[in-house]
């Protein structure tokens, strides 16, 4: 087998593991950036702010990772609809690509939103807390995580399984186990803290499988 053939199968091999790599990198990302806001953030909004003097650093390394598992993310997105190839359902493709993007974005809003609280907490921080600014910039961050970002993941998560179900790209008990997952992000996003951690772990889980299936060309993934 040589010429086009030989670089075809290459490519075939690599994109497969470069996603799962991405998957992986992505999920420990924000896994570890969602640890880290939630054990120095305390979850109610409404709190005084005493811990910004302690914890606000390591709440900025947080949002300092999060544009990095956002690449990592769009990869993964971008070499799992290469998987699909010819068997891609458009109105599956559409909110699957859609619900992936709107993700990032309620993340990538969240992140600069309590970016934009810890800079200007530096520069005034009896202003910022008795003003209502620091008040308001926890609420609204917490909105777009939990109220509308995690369930954004958990759509994907659906379209994902369902996907799988259909097409093989990983197994049919990882897209069983990712309707328990999205249904805990649908419902219990907001009301449980650590609700948002089931999606990294379960994106963990499918680019593991996808990364180790690659080792095993005669695997099928639909097992």
């Amino acid at each position: 087998m040589t010429g086009p053939e030989v670089t075809l199968v290459r490519t075939s091999l690599k994109a497969p593991r470069a996603g799962a790599v991405a998957g992986i990198l992505f999920s420990l990302l924000l896994l570890a950036s969602l640890a880290l806001i939630r054990l120095a953030a305390p979850a109610d909004p409404g709190e005084s702010g005493a811990w910004l003097p302690s914890d606000a650093k390591a709440v900025a390394l947080a949002l300092n990772m999060l544009p990095f598992a956002g690449v990592a993310f769009l990869w993964f997105i971008g070499v799992l609809r290469d998987r699909i190839g010819d068997l891609e359902d458009k109105l599956f493709a559409s909110v699957f690509l859609g619900s992936g993007l709107l993700f990032l974005a309620m993340v990538f809003a969240a992140a600069a939103l309590s970016g934009g609280l810890l800079t200007t907490w530096g520069a005034m921080p009896g202003q910022v807390v008795e003003s209502g600014v620091y008040r308001f910039a926890r609420t609204t961050t917490l909105q777009l995580i939990n109220g509308y970002g995690m369930r954004m993941a958990g759509v994907f998560v659906i379209t994902a399984s369902t996907l799988a179900i259909r097409t093989g790209i990983f197994p049919r008990s990882t897209a069983y186990l990712g309707y328990a997952v999205a249904a805990l992000l649908l419902l219990g996003s907001g009301r449980l803290p650590w609700v948002p951690m089931a999606f990294p772990i379960w994106t963990l889980l499918v680019s593991v499988q996808i990364l180790v299936a690659n080792f095993r060309p005669g695997r099928d993934l639909r097992d």
